[in-house]
Protein backbone atom coordinates (compact mmCIF):
# COMPACT_ATOMS: atom_id res chain seq x y z
CA UNK A 1 0.00 0.00 0.00
CA UNK A 2 2.74 2.18 0.98
CA UNK A 3 4.35 1.97 -2.20
CA UNK A 4 1.44 2.25 -4.63
CA UNK A 5 1.34 5.81 -2.40
CA UNK A 6 4.29 6.51 -3.31
CA UNK A 7 4.39 5.43 -6.86
CA UNK A 8 0.94 7.52 -7.29
CA UNK A 9 2.45 10.74 -5.41
CA UNK A 10 5.71 10.86 -7.52
CA UNK A 11 3.75 10.45 -10.40
CA UNK A 12 1.23 13.55 -9.72
CA UNK A 13 4.22 15.33 -8.38
CA UNK A 14 6.20 14.28 -11.78
CA UNK A 15 2.83 15.22 -13.97
CA UNK A 16 2.54 18.64 -11.85
CA UNK A 17 6.74 19.75 -12.56
CA UNK A 18 6.04 18.65 -16.52
CA UNK A 19 3.13 20.92 -16.99
CA UNK A 20 4.83 23.45 -14.77
CA UNK A 21 7.55 23.58 -17.64
CA UNK A 22 5.14 23.46 -20.50
CA UNK A 23 4.86 26.68 -22.30
CA UNK A 24 0.99 28.63 -22.76
CA UNK A 25 -0.69 27.36 -25.88
CA UNK A 26 -0.64 29.57 -28.99
CA UNK A 27 -4.50 29.68 -29.12
CA UNK A 28 -3.67 32.23 -26.07
CA UNK A 29 -2.79 34.64 -28.32
CA UNK A 30 -5.63 34.68 -30.79
CA UNK A 31 -7.31 37.84 -29.83
CA UNK A 32 -4.42 39.81 -29.52
CA UNK A 33 -3.26 42.38 -31.99
CA UNK A 34 -1.62 43.62 -33.88
CA UNK A 35 -1.85 40.62 -36.13
CA UNK A 36 0.82 38.80 -37.04
CA UNK A 37 1.35 38.07 -40.79
CA UNK A 38 5.05 36.03 -40.96
CA UNK A 39 4.99 36.57 -44.37
CA UNK A 40 5.12 40.22 -44.57
CA UNK A 41 6.75 41.33 -41.03
CA UNK A 42 9.98 39.24 -42.12
CA UNK A 43 9.98 40.04 -45.67
CA UNK A 44 13.15 42.92 -46.10
CA UNK A 45 15.13 43.98 -43.50
CA UNK A 46 15.46 43.66 -40.04
CA UNK A 47 17.98 44.72 -37.73
CA UNK A 48 17.90 42.65 -34.22
CA UNK A 49 19.23 43.66 -30.49
CA UNK A 50 20.03 40.70 -28.25
CA UNK A 51 21.08 39.04 -25.03
CA UNK A 52 22.00 35.83 -23.91
CA UNK A 53 21.20 34.84 -19.98
CA UNK A 54 22.00 32.11 -18.01
CA UNK A 55 19.64 30.27 -15.57
CA UNK A 56 20.74 32.94 -13.15
CA UNK A 57 19.62 35.77 -15.12
CA UNK A 58 23.38 36.94 -15.75
CA UNK A 59 23.77 38.67 -19.24
CA UNK A 60 26.73 36.07 -20.82
CA UNK A 61 26.28 37.80 -24.63
CA UNK A 62 25.10 40.70 -26.31
CA UNK A 63 24.78 40.54 -29.99
CA UNK A 64 23.26 42.55 -32.77
CA UNK A 65 21.29 40.59 -35.87
CA UNK A 66 20.85 42.46 -39.34
CA UNK A 67 18.17 40.34 -41.38
CA UNK A 68 17.65 39.87 -45.13
CA UNK A 69 13.83 38.74 -45.20
CA UNK A 70 12.75 37.37 -48.91
CA UNK A 71 9.24 35.09 -49.74
CA UNK A 72 8.25 33.62 -52.71
CA UNK A 73 4.91 32.39 -52.48
CA UNK A 74 4.64 30.23 -49.41
CA UNK A 75 8.44 29.87 -49.10
CA UNK A 76 10.68 32.36 -47.53
CA UNK A 77 14.50 33.04 -46.38
CA UNK A 78 15.58 35.10 -43.83
CA UNK A 79 19.61 35.55 -44.26
CA UNK A 80 20.90 36.36 -40.63
CA UNK A 81 24.43 38.10 -40.09
CA UNK A 82 25.15 38.22 -36.46
CA UNK A 83 27.99 39.84 -34.43
CA UNK A 84 28.28 39.20 -31.00
CA UNK A 85 30.10 41.57 -28.48
CA UNK A 86 33.52 39.45 -28.14
CA UNK A 87 33.68 40.56 -31.86
CA UNK A 88 32.77 37.36 -33.36
CA UNK A 89 30.26 36.79 -36.41
CA UNK A 90 27.88 34.03 -37.56
CA UNK A 91 25.72 33.58 -39.96
CA UNK A 92 22.75 31.60 -39.95
CA UNK A 93 20.23 30.98 -42.87
CA UNK A 94 16.75 30.28 -41.92
CA UNK A 95 14.33 28.37 -45.35
CA UNK A 96 11.11 28.88 -43.89
CA UNK A 97 7.62 26.91 -45.44
CA UNK A 98 4.05 27.92 -44.55
CA UNK A 99 2.17 24.49 -44.59
CA UNK A 100 -1.29 25.69 -43.78
CA UNK A 101 -2.98 28.51 -42.24
CA UNK A 102 -0.33 30.12 -39.20
CA UNK A 103 1.68 27.17 -39.80
CA UNK A 104 5.47 26.93 -40.73
CA UNK A 105 8.43 24.48 -40.69
CA UNK A 106 11.99 25.96 -41.11
CA UNK A 107 15.60 24.34 -41.89
CA UNK A 108 19.03 25.71 -41.24
CA UNK A 109 22.20 24.38 -41.16
CA UNK A 110 22.83 24.35 -37.42
CA UNK A 111 19.16 23.32 -36.78
CA UNK A 112 18.40 19.78 -36.06
CA UNK A 113 15.89 18.27 -38.06
CA UNK A 114 12.83 20.86 -38.94
CA UNK A 115 11.73 23.94 -36.79
CA UNK A 116 8.21 23.87 -36.38
CA UNK A 117 5.86 26.89 -35.96
CA UNK A 118 2.63 28.08 -35.68
CA UNK A 119 0.98 31.90 -35.63
CA UNK A 120 -1.64 33.06 -33.77
CA UNK A 121 -3.48 36.65 -32.90
CA UNK A 122 0.13 38.56 -32.18
CA UNK A 123 2.17 35.33 -31.37
CA UNK A 124 4.59 33.37 -33.33
CA UNK A 125 5.76 29.79 -31.42
CA UNK A 126 8.37 27.42 -32.35
CA UNK A 127 10.42 24.46 -31.17
CA UNK A 128 13.56 23.27 -32.61
CA UNK A 129 16.93 21.91 -31.77
CA UNK A 130 19.91 23.76 -32.29
CA UNK A 131 23.93 22.70 -32.78
CA UNK A 132 25.99 24.83 -30.57
CA UNK A 133 29.68 25.11 -30.77
CA UNK A 134 30.56 25.18 -26.61
CA UNK A 135 34.10 24.86 -25.70
CA UNK A 136 35.80 23.41 -28.90
CA UNK A 137 32.66 20.92 -28.87
CA UNK A 138 29.29 21.04 -30.42
CA UNK A 139 26.26 20.18 -28.30
CA UNK A 140 22.24 20.25 -29.26
CA UNK A 141 20.12 22.33 -27.33
CA UNK A 142 16.14 22.99 -27.76
CA UNK A 143 14.77 26.04 -28.40
CA UNK A 144 11.20 27.13 -27.34
CA UNK A 145 11.25 30.73 -29.18
CA UNK A 146 8.07 32.62 -28.92
CA UNK A 147 7.65 36.40 -30.72
CA UNK A 148 5.36 38.65 -29.85
CA UNK A 149 4.20 41.65 -32.65
CA UNK A 150 4.27 45.09 -30.69
CA UNK A 151 3.83 46.81 -33.94
CA UNK A 152 4.14 46.98 -37.33
CA UNK A 153 7.97 47.67 -36.77
CA UNK A 154 8.47 46.31 -33.84
CA UNK A 155 8.42 42.46 -32.54
CA UNK A 156 10.20 40.95 -29.50
CA UNK A 157 11.46 37.50 -28.88
CA UNK A 158 12.06 35.16 -25.83
CA UNK A 159 13.53 31.55 -26.32
CA UNK A 160 14.07 29.23 -23.60
CA UNK A 161 16.98 26.97 -23.96
CA UNK A 162 17.45 23.61 -22.42
CA UNK A 163 19.30 20.47 -22.65
CA UNK A 164 17.75 17.01 -21.18
CA UNK A 165 14.51 19.11 -19.87
CA UNK A 166 17.17 21.52 -17.62
CA UNK A 167 17.33 24.85 -18.75
CA UNK A 168 20.19 26.44 -19.28
CA UNK A 169 19.42 29.93 -20.10
CA UNK A 170 17.24 32.17 -22.37
CA UNK A 171 17.93 34.56 -25.78
CA UNK A 172 15.64 37.81 -25.51
CA UNK A 173 15.41 39.93 -28.55
CA UNK A 174 13.76 43.19 -29.93
CA UNK A 175 13.06 42.87 -33.75
CA UNK A 176 12.96 46.39 -35.80
CA UNK A 177 12.01 46.65 -39.12
CA UNK A 178 13.17 49.46 -41.69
Amino acid sequence: MKRRLLLASTAAASTLAAMGCASPGIALYANEKPVLDLQQYFNGTLDAYGVFTDRSGAVVKRFTVVMVCTWTGDEGVLDEDFLYSDGTRQKRIWRLRKTGEGRFVGRADDVVGEALGESSGNAFHWTYTLSLPVDGRVIEVQFDDWMYLMSDKVMLNKAAMSKFGVRLGEVTLSFSKR
